[in-house]
C-alpha cells in the first residue's frame, strides 16, 4: 500500500511537472519580445567598463536580476491573489519610468552635449587611471542596469502569470518562478557572451600558425574586433529604443479603449495598397512607441523642476556632511 501510495504521488507530480512545463513554453512565447528587450538594454548598461571588469559587473547584475525576481515572483503572486487590480496601474508606473529614463537619455544628448561629453572623458579618463576604484566607478552602471531590469522584470512575470491566470496557485507558482529562472539565466548569458566578443577576437588573432585553421581563426577575430563596437553602439540605440517601445506599450495597454486605439491605427493603415498588411502589422508597435515618447517627455517635465527643488535642500546638506 505504501509503494502504490508513493507511486500515486509521483504519477501526480509528473503529470504536475508535464502541465506546467507545457505553460511554461506557452508563457516564454509569449514573453519572448520582452526577453529581446531586456537583452538590449541590459547588453548597453554594462558597456563602456575595463574588459576584466566586464563579467564582474554582469554577474553583478546578474545577482541584482535575481534578487529582483526573489521580490517580484511572491508580490506578483500575492497581488494577483488579493488585489489583481493593482497590477495594472503598478506595471504602468514602472512602464513611465522606463519611458522618462529613455526620454531623459535623448533630451541630455541634444540639449546638454558638453554635459555628456565630460561625463564620456570623465569615464575613460576613469578607465586609464590605474589608481581608481574601478568597483566603485562601476556602481551607477550597476544600479541603473538593476533598476531598468526590475521593470522589465516585472513584465515578464506578469505576462507569464496571465497565461496561467486560471490555473491552481501551484502551477503559477511554478510556471512564473521558471520563467523568471530562465529568463535571468538567459539574458545575462547572452550580455556575457556580448560584452566579451572583442576577448574572443583578440584570442583568435594571436594564433601565428601558417596553418589555413589559424588564418580562418584569425580572420574571424579580426571580423569580431570589428563587429564588436558596431554592435554595442547598435545595441545602445535599440536599448533607448526598447524602453520607449516597453515602456509605452505598459502604459498603453494600461488605458482604457487603448485596444480599440491600436486596432484601429492597424485597421486604417492596412487599407494602403501593397504594403497594407505590413504596416498595420507594425502600427501598434509604433503607436505604443510613440505613446512611450510622449509619456517620458511629459514624465521628465514634471520632474525636473521637483528634481531642482530636491537637489537644493540636498547640497547643503552635503556640504555640512563634508564639514
Amino acid at each position: 500500500m505504501a509503494g502504490a501510495s508513493l507511486l500515486a504521488v509521483f504519477d501526480d507530480i509528473a503529470a504536475i511537472l508535464d502541465d506546467v512545463a507545457l505553460m511554461t513554453k506557452v508563457a516564454a512565447k509569449k514573453t519572448a519580445g520582452v526577453l529581446g528587450d531586456d537583452l538590449a538594454l541590459n547588453a548597453q548598461q554594462v558597456a563602456g567598463v575595463s574588459a576584466d571588469r566586464e563579467l564582474p559587473v554582469v554577474w553583478a547584475v546578474a545577482k541584482g536580476s535575481f534578487w529582483n525576481k526573489v521580490i517580484l515572483v511572491p508580490a506578483a503572486l500575492a497581488i494577483s491573489a488579493i488585489a489583481p487590480a493593482l497590477i495594472t496601474p503598478l506595471l504602468m508606473i514602472g512602464g513611465a519610468y522606463l519611458c522618462f529614463e529613455g526620454f531623459e537619455k535623448i533630451y541630455h544628448k541634444i540639449f546638454h552635449p558638453a554635459e555628456e561629453e565630460q561625463h564620456h572623458a570623465a569615464e575613460l579618463q576613469a578607465l586609464a587611471d590605474e589608481n581608481v576604484d574601478m568597483v566603485a566607478f562601476e556602481k551607477d552602471k550597476i544600479k541603473g542596469a538593476i533598476r531598468t531590469d526590475f521593470i522589465l522584470s516585472a513584465e515578464i512575470i506578469v505576462i507569464a502569470l496571465g497565461t496561467v491566470k486560471d490555473q491552481p496557485f501551484s502551477s503559477q507558482a511554478l510556471v512564473v518562478s521558471l520563467i523568471a529562472l530562465v529568463m535571468t539565466v538567459g539574458v545575462y548569458g547572452a550580455v556575457a557572451g556580448i560584452v566579451k566578443l572583442d576577448d574572443a577576437g583578440l584570442y583568435l588573432i594571436k594564433d601565428t600558425a601558417k596553418s589555413a585553421w589559424a588564418g580562418f581563426k584569425r580572420a574571424l577575430g579580426r571580423g569580431l574586433l570589428g563587429f564588436a563596437p558596431i554592435l554595442m553602439k547598435t545595441l545602445s540605440i535599440v536599448g533607448t529604443l526598447a524602453m520607449f517601445m516597453v515602456g509605452g506599450s505598459i502604459v498603453t495597454h494600461g488605458l482604457p479603449h487603448s485596444h480599440e486605439f491600436l486596432e484601429g491605427g492597424a485597421a486604417f493603415m492596412r487599407q494602403v495598397g501593397g504594403i497594407g498588411h505590413f504596416l498595420g502589422s507594425i502600427t501598434p508597435t509604433v503607436l505604443s512607441t510613440f505613446v512611450g515618447m510622449v509619456t517620458g517627455g511629459l514624465v521628465l517635465l514634471v520632474w525636473s523642476p521637483i528634481s531642482k527643488i530636491i537637489n537644493k535642500f540636498r547640497k547643503p546638506k552635503d556640504a555640512v556632511a563634508e564639514a
